[in-house]
């Protein structure tokens, strides 16, 4: 089996403070673009869970979240059918024969894209169709938490209001289709460096998550897009702040209705209602480096 995986935007992100657990309690409006990794999943009979991908820097082995997933998927699938399952060793059951997944990487990687995140949750979507599960969404994205705090939101997709660590997902009315630029400059940034920090950062302002709901059920494009903010920006450090904020201007100047920075980052994007506009911004952004995307919404 084929499938995509897509790459997601934060139109809001808010952290609302750190949890018992160590985690942080988020409250985020997210969506997906086409931009997208492509996989293939295929049966074999080594008896084994292999991961490749065009990419020779990331891992193919457990490491990597579409192994998790799998693996994840099926330890599942004992708890549900523990008669049907062989538990002293999951990949000599029965049911496991051997599973390879290839992964052609086109969404950049550590980002803020949920690349990683996605192509776990596109493992999940496969595989319950492979088994022929008939898992619903929900209990596919139930699965997906146990791998990762953005997977259940990657399973959905769509617009939708993610809240706790991110698995609290409540769908909500579609965003206008559009056209995002995105721009992920040359530096990655460390996720649990940016988590660890925001709790002593002086946040600027804090997303106005209601506003963007609200825009959301009124189709207001523009007024989703001058809504967007991420806390996270203002805990990066300072030469990361300005090249950031450089894109953000760019695309704004290049007519954008908003921007704003993505998960932890680095990458900035903007939301265009012109294709003519988001093309002139995507061809301006090419002169500043990093890796440049024009992707419409979905």
């Amino acid at each position: 089996m084929q499938v995509e995986a897509h790459a997601k935007l934060n139109l809001t992100l808010d952290v609302l403070g750190r949890r018992p657990d160590g985690y942080h309690d988020l409250r985020m409006v997210m969506q997906s673009i086409e931009l997208a990794d492509l996989l293939d999943l295929s049966y074999t009979n080594t008896g084994e869970l292999r991961v490749s991908t065009n990419l020779h820097f990331l891992p193919n082995n457990e490491k990597n979240l579409a192994a998790q997933a799998a693996l994840r998927w099926y330890e599942s699938a004992v708890v549900q059918n523990p008669g049907k399952w062989d538990t002293e060793d999951l990949k000599r059951s029965v049911n496991f024969d051997g599973l390879d997944v290839t992964i052609e990487k086109h969404i950049p990687v550590c980002a803020g894209l949920g690349g990683g995140s996605s192509d776990a949750a596109a493992v999940l979507r496969a595989l319950n169709l492979m088994e022929d599960a008939c898992l619903s969404p929900e209990a596919v994205a139930s699965i997906g938490a146990l791998v990762g705090s953005d997977v259940p939101y990657c399973v959905i997709g769509g617009t939708a209001l993610a809240e706790g660590r991110g698995e609290i997902l409540t769908p909500l009315p579609p965003l206008p289709r559009c056209w995002a630029v995105l721009c992920k400059p040359e530096f990655s940034i460390s996720t649990p460096a940016l988590f660890a920090k925001i709790d002593s950062v002086r946040l600027r302002c804090r997303p106005d998550t209601k506003g963007v709901i609200a825009a959301l059920e009124a189709g207001d494009l523009a007024g989703v897009s001058r809504r967007m903010y991420n806390v996270f920006e203002d805990a990066l450090p300072e030469r990361q702040r300005t090249r950031v904020n450089d894109i953000k201007n760019t695309l704004i100047q290049c007519g954008a209705l908003g921007a704003s920075m993505s998960g932890t980052g680095p990458t900035a994007f903007g939301l265009f209602d012109s294709e003519d506009k988001a093309r002139e911004a995507w061809e301006r952004l090419r002169e500043f480096g990093g890796e440049v995307f024009l992707a419409q919404t979905v």
